[in-house]
């Protein structure tokens, strides 16, 4: 995910690739054992495969930023009156935020949070972290101030990179709130705040004086703030460059240099290790299944929090000498449909509910006139969430995305696992997810472990270089997940992941998810977990029980559904509870994604005539979940219980 633009060659990995398996039907999969693995750290692919060949090949474009927004080096003024970056520039701002990172204190094993949107100074961090062996923590500038708190402490971070604003976010007075410490440490002082006792230091970068806000009033919200642009060391020093490089020689491929998060049953974070191998091989094989090469130009929608966005977009680009294009800091359909049109992208990444938005906004405007050229686009990823068979047919004629593909994966396994190639059969990229990858090995079984014969449905669970090495201190989740298993072939004896999806294996090695073992609730690709949802609910006085289950939407994919239980003492007391009270009180207390679109209580009319009394219980107490989403399903049909008329008005 080399040969740079000039030779028009891309990495010899098959763009069709039928899985080796058993001579029986059983569910078993290996991947193509070519290309071999590559053995890199990040220092050292950037160094030994991408500067070679790719040094004068654009490497980054960020059509929201200005030409030079950090200072540098002078360089010729492009054509492009916003920012512009070869390899070889790119590497120049590397090494300098590198160098930057070694004077403020950050030393390898380090954790280094981010809360950015989509900008080159994230490109940045990401290869200057892994090149003096710190950890990037990439985490949701949509969390709010106190998920982001307790993330970071897991984490245990100890240098943070944010902006003073994203979207209607304030992180300034935010942060100031969270740590009461933060008004009194002076410019030079570490941090220590007890809500966050790892954390040393902040670094701000501006994304608002372009946009006509002071930044130094920003930077003066809080004392002890670094400005991005002094933490860049452009000049080269001899001592600091040996020390430097020493650092870098001694890094291992198998070390950890990213922690995503993700949460499991319990809506707890957890903190994903992934390693140079892991991120760089996921890379390239996402990159050859769409055919890459030097001279695709992507356009990344996606969050760079996210997997979808740091490795599908940035890594399977560029490990292919490809472009990386940002239109927005978050996703902005007529800033993403200018860019590709101005850039002449030919892919472009998204969930969803980020295509639905750019095809919706295509509607708009040609009833203002307004017809994009799309003509340059042929490829891209559609994933995140369960992209619906008319949507993906919708996208490849639409948007001419002719090749576009389909993947499937999770945190855990650095995400990608399987993914359809631009030469398969269209019922294949439209109803299933692809084959496994390269390198890759897979399996499905029942609930005892036994691997099931092709065409039963049963859990998915994958092997292979791109099995994360755990979750971050947290041996006991990570086991929770993971089983040391000999193959069934008796070749190897091996870590799997037990993936949690239900999924149908085709003779032609092809996967189909047809569910979820668990509740999770996929709502445009971000992950959102029902007890949480429920744990802020019961909070509320007047809610004696609730449950929190997906609804499908052709927007989102998945919306939020409440099942409520209602507090009859708490009623006379402060009066009936609407749909809207509910929606209020979880986009005050949570994330505002995790808002419902729909909310039935039990005990009205509707609910009752069709028997819908209470919620549906298991012996043990275990509220049925299964039978929730069914019910839900045929309200939702009927226009019963959506948020929708009350939001218009």
């Amino acid at each position: 995910m080399a040969l740079g633009r000039l030779f028009h060659r891309r990495l010899a990995v098959p763009a069709s690739r039928p899985p080796s398996r058993l001579r029986t039907v059983s569910s078993f999969v290996r991947g193509s054992t070519t290309p071999p693995l590559l053995e890199h750290t990040f220092p050292q692919f950037y160094k030994d495969r991408l500067l070679p060949d790719f040094s004068n090949a654009t490497a980054l474009i960020s059509t929201h930023e200005p030409r030079q927004p950090y200072g540098g080096p002078l360089r010729p003024l492009t054509e492009k009156p916003y920012l512009s970056w070869t390899f070889e520039e790119l590497d120049r701002h590397v090494a300098a935020l590198a160098r930057g990172l070694v004077k403020l204190g950050v030393q390898k094993g380090d954790r280094v949070g981010v809360v950015m949107g989509n900008n080159s100074a994230y490109a940045t961090l990401q290869w200057a972290c892994a090149r003096i062996g710190a950890i990037s923590v990439t985490t949701n500038p949509a969390y709010s101030m106190s998920e982001m708190i307790v993330a970071m402490d897991l984490a245990g971070v100890s240098t943070l990179f944010i902006t003073p604003r994203l979207r209607s976010s304030d992180y300034i007075s935010l942060l100031n709130k969270a740590l009461p410490t933060l008004a009194s440490t002076r410019q030079g002082d570490a941090i220590s705040d007890s809500a966050l006792p790892s954390l040393r230091r902040i670094v701000l970068l501006d994304n608002v004086s372009y946009n006509g806000i002071d930044f130094q009033e920003k930077l003066d919200g809080i004392p002890s703030a670094v400005d991005y642009r002094e933490v860049l060391v452009w000049r080269e020093d001899g001592s600091a460059n040996e020390e430097m490089q020493r650092v870098t020689n001694s890094l291992d491929k198998d070390e950890v240099v990213n922690l995503q998060f993700t949460s499991g049953t319990t809506g707890a974070p957890k903190a994903v290790s992934l390693t140079h191998h892991n991120l760089l091989n996921n890379g390239r094989s996402i990159g050859a299944c769409m055919n890459l090469t030097s001279q695709d130009i992507i356009c990344n929608v996606p969050p760079l929090f996210h997997c979808f966005g740091l490795v599908l977009g940035n890594l399977g680009s560029w490990t292919h000498g490809a472009t990386v294009v940002y239109p927005a800091e978050s996703f902005d359909p007529r800033a993403t449909l200018d860019t590709i049109e101005k850039e002449r992208c030919t892919g472009v990444h998204g969930v969803p509910t980020h295509f639905l938005g750019m095809m919706g906004e295509i509607d708009k405007g040609r009833k203002e006139g307004k017809i994009w050229d799309l003509g340059s686009l042929r490829t891209g990823i559609a994933a995140g969430s369960t992209v619906p068979i008319d949507l993906m047919e919708q996208l490849i004629g639409k948007l001419n995305l002719r090749d576009l593909t389909n993947a499937y994966g999770m945190t855990e396994t650095s995400p990608v696992s399987f993914q359809t190639v631009p030469s398969d059969p269209m019922v294949k990229r439209t109803e299933t997810v692809g084959r496994v990858q390269p390198h890759v090995i897979a399996k499905v079984v029942d609930p005892k472990g036994n691997i099931v014969d092709r065409g039963v449905p049963g859990e998915l669970c994958v092997s292979g270089y791109l099995v994360h090495k755990g979750y971050w201190n947290n041996p006991e989740q990570s086991a929770s997940i993971s089983k040391r298993e000999v193959d069934p072939d008796g070749a190897a004896e091996r870590e799997w992941i037990y993936t949690g999806d239900e999924a149908i294996l085709d003779e032609e090695g092809y996967i189909r998810i047809v569910g979820r073992l668990k509740d999770l609730i996929i709502r445009g690709g971000e992950n959102l977990f029902p007890v949480q949802i429920e744990n802020v609910l019961t909070a509320h006085p007047q809610i004696r029980e609730a449950a929190a289950v997906a609804v499908p939407d052709q927007k989102y994919g998945e919306v939020v559904g409440l099942w409520i239980v209602r507090e009859p003492a708490e009623e006379s007391k402060l009066g009936v509870m609407s749909p809207l009270d509910v929606r209020n009180w979880v986009k005050e207390k949570m994330n505002p994604q995790n808002a419902p679109a729909h909310v039935w209580f039990f005990g009205e009319e509707e609910l009752t005539k069709r028997g819908y009394e209470d919620l549906p219980k298991t012996g043990s107490g275990k509220v049925q979940k299964n039978i929730l989403r069914n019910w839900s399903k045929e309200l939702a049909k009927d226009g019963i219980g959506s948020l929708q008329p009350l939001l218009k008005k």
